[in-house]
């Protein structure tokens, strides 16, 4: 073996803190994150009466963005039907799909056409028909040219009669108490203006008439994995941030906002990838640089279930969009990045989600190739090699195990021996291969945000099916 020379040696060292140091990051959001659902868990057990906040709930206006739904738009529009909460209303937006969504919903619900005074508050592409349904008076459907997630949001934001908007994926499933949790914020403190919700893997569960039957794991190891890349996310990136005020993203799948803080913030933005993440930050940004006192909120007992790709092309072009979409949001907010305003958003969750989820791809990739090259260059010891990959895996199975655990202490989604013995084996699956892969996705997402190309939504096809999978 030849002695490592003084470049090499630096380098080595500098991939080494670099996983050191997420790794402490991550740790300390754990840590927060275990604090916050110890400290709500009486809170939590009120919540779950049915006296607690009674007669307070505001009025929300359920938002669902549909494009080329049509295998689980009914679905989904009958568990929003059938949530408890007092005053709530739905609002199908359908962006010009190309299949059959506008005639299923007209089929489901016996859509009729309405004559209803539209504000067109925010711009939005053009409307074609707005329906209502006559068996359930509190649904209604607005049909328009095709513009977007975004742009169909801000139709909705248009149509919206209530203060509250709750915004959710046309694949998406409440648990019946989810309405009611997510808007506590918003009745404790009235200086809130958006709240969160967790959002958990649907493949696999039963989902029968909108209805959440049956918790399961889905067959697909795709889904499995990302299983806990959500428990992970939602756990570390949404529990630990909340309780500093820094949370960066409110999912697209399931978050309240009130609605004249969206109409004064101008919407959703209809020229970006992340439009939530761009919302979040510039929701923060806002109101940072005018001195403002304001809530950004997280719940993470209100429950969303959303389907989750199984293919490895979907994946693909999801994970290269979500990082345009971080850096995209991250460069127009940059603004925020050490502000003498900017608070623990500025100084801390900023810098840490470029280092981290920014950067962290590109980093990663680089180490990987970097250390093979010493190897084959016999520039460095087996032992040394083992030992980066040790660390390299070991970081991402200690994560997911503690995200996994924090499930387990507080909320216990998946409490049967099976499904804790088929997740503990995903977390495996998970760094050899899936991982690398992931890596190189977001870095060629990064690099198209970089050099500028143009980067797709993309197409995911829905399963359309709710049953549970067959068991593994």
């Amino acid at each position: 073996m030849s002695t490592l020379p003084l470049w090499a040696q630096v380098l080595t060292w500098l991939f080494l803190a670099y996983f050191v140091g997420i790794n402490l990051v991550y740790l300390m959001l754990n840590l927060i994150a275990l604090r916050a659902v110890q400290r709500d868990r009486a809170v939590r057990t009120l919540a779950t009466l049915p006296a607690y906040t009674a007669g307070m709930e505001p009025g929300v206006s359920i938002c669902i963005p549909a494009y080329n739904e049509e295998a689980t738009i009914a679905e989904s529009v009958r568990s929003m039907l059938q949530i408890d909460y007092p005053d709530f209303e739905v609002i199908v937006v359908n962006d010009g799909s190309k299949d059959r969504t506008i005639e299923v919903l007209r089929s489901e619900f016996g859509l009729q056409p309405f004559q209803q005074a539209y504000r067109r508050t925010l711009p939005v592409k053009p409307l074609r028909s707005i329906y209502r349904s006559p068996q359930h008076p509190q649904l209604l459907v607005i049909d328009k040219d095709n513009g977007g997630k975004a742009d169909a949001v801000n139709a909705a934001i248009n149509a919206a009669r209530h203060g509250l908007l709750c915004v959710v994926d046309a694949d998406s499933v409440l648990e019946r108490d989810s309405l009611k949790r997510v808007v506590r914020p918003f009745i404790e403190d009235p200086l809130t203006v958006a709240c969160g919700g967790t959002v958990r893997i649907s493949n696999g569960c039963h989902i029968s008439r909108g209805y959440l039957e049956r918790v399961d794991v889905a067959p697909n190891w795709f889904a499995r994995i990302q299983i806990l890349e959500y428990l992970r996310g939602f756990h570390s990136g949404r529990i630990g941030w909340a309780p500093l005020n820094a949370l960066l993203v409110i999912s697209g799948a399931f978050g309240v906002f009130r609605r004249m803080t969206l109409v004064e913030a101008g919407g959703y933005s209809v020229d970006t990838i992340g439009e939530d993440m761009e919302l979040t930050m510039r929701l923060h940004r806002i109101h940072r640089m005018a001195g403002r006192d304001y809530r950004i909120a997280f719940v993470p007992e209100a429950v969303c279930w959303t389907e989750a790709p199984e293919s490895l092309a979907v994946l693909r072009s999801q994970r290269t969009r979500w990082q345009r979409g971080l850096m995209e949001s991250l460069w127009r907010h940059r603004s925020l990045f050490f502000h003498r305003k900017a608070g623990a958003v500025g100084w801390l969750a900023c810098p840490s989600m470029l280092l981290i989820e920014g950067l962290g791809p590109l980093v990663e990739l680089v180490g990987y190739l970097v250390m093979t090259a010493f190897i084959v260059f016999d520039l460095i010891a087996w032992p040394a090699f083992g030992a980066f990959l040790l660390l390299a895996f070991g970081s991402g199975l200690m994560l997911s195990a503690s995200a996994l655990l924090l499930e387990e202490m507080a909320f216990r989604t998946y409490p049967r021996p099976r499904h804790l013995a088929v997740l503990l084996l995903a977390m495996v699956v998970e760094n050899l291969g899936y991982r690398q892969l992931t890596v190189w996705w977001r870095t060629v997402g990064l690099v198209k945000w970089l050099t500028g190309q143009k980067q797709r939504w993309g197409e995911m096809h829905r399963l359309g099916v709710r049953g549970a999978g067959p068991r593994p």
